[in-house]
């Protein structure tokens, strides 16, 4: 490991904004009986001192659109979540500089995301240019495994933003929210090129993978839904709902370099 990450895992000892749980204590009793995290259900109390409504980004990278977002709305809280100390290290470095009281991070595995936010804690999730899992469906932030994590923490009407530019990951989130009949807000293929949406955010705030597909000339889709659902979540069950083989075969092979 290189001393400049050294350097940024001891720095991320020090903020306050960036909580880092040890995946061993929530493991303790298994993968499938994830052991809660102290600051679960306490979020307003714990870090934020308000209990204004909470937003997460999830796959959050450096956290551009998580300092951004928080800059733009004051009233509401917002919370990067990735895996990658190194990632984190900017934004958190760039909220403690300039000592954003509306903005955290935290550092864990998305699939242990139900450890840190009880029934009704979140009110909206952004997923921003996620890894579109092409050969694994249950691993696609918009699969209904990860729904009904989703819905667990969520209040009643949540959202979901997906951001990408994998048309691949957006006709397969529209496949999932048609087959579970869930409301679609807001859709569309080309967000440069198609009619403006009346949401600033999506235009002005661009992460490092927007910003490089953009320069490639590769277009950029946006979907917005609620996830409100009783019952399981069902998975596109046919190709007329979801061809995977072909939308694979129409992405190509960037994604592999994209979102290594």
């Amino acid at each position: 490991m290189g001393h400049g990450k050294l350097r940024k895992f001891a720095e991320n000892e020090t903020f306050r904004c960036l909580i880092q749980p040890d995946s061993r204590d929530l493991l303790e009793d298994g993968y499938f009986n994830l052991k809660d995290h102290p600051v679960k259900g306490r979020w307003g109390e714990e870090i934020f001192g308000n209990d204004n409504p909470i937003v997460l980004e999830l796959g959050c990278g450096k956290g551009e659109y998580t300092i951004d977002l928080a800059l733009r709305d004051p009233s509401r809280n917002y919370i990067g979540v990735d895996i990658k100390g190194a990632r984190l290290w900017k934004g958190a470095k760039e909220a403690t500089q300039r000592a954003l009281p509306n903005v955290a991070f935290l550092r864990t595995r998305i699939e242990f995301i139900t450890a840190f936010f009880a029934p009704g804690e979140v009110s909206e999730i952004w997923l921003t240019f996620s890894d579109p899992q092409m050969k694994s469906e249950n691993s696609r932030l918009t699969s209904p495994l990860f729904l009904e994590r989703y819905r667990s923490f969520l209040k009643e009407g949540g959202i979901i933003n997906l951001k990408t530019d994998s048309m691949f990951l957006h006709q397969y989130t529209l496949a999932v929210a048609g087959r579970n009949g869930l409301e679609v807000l807001a859709c569309t293929q080309d967000l440069y090129g198609g009619q403006r949406l009346p949401m600033p955010e999506l235009y002005e705030v661009q992460t490092f993978y927007e910003k490089m597909f953009l320069e490639q000339g590769y277009k950029i889709t946006y979907l917005r839904f609620k996830i409100d659902r009783e019952g399981p979540y069902e998975y596109p069950a046919d190709p007329e709902e979801f061809d995977s083989k072909a939308w694979r075969q129409a992405e190509g092979p960037r994604r592999t370099f994209g979102h290594q």
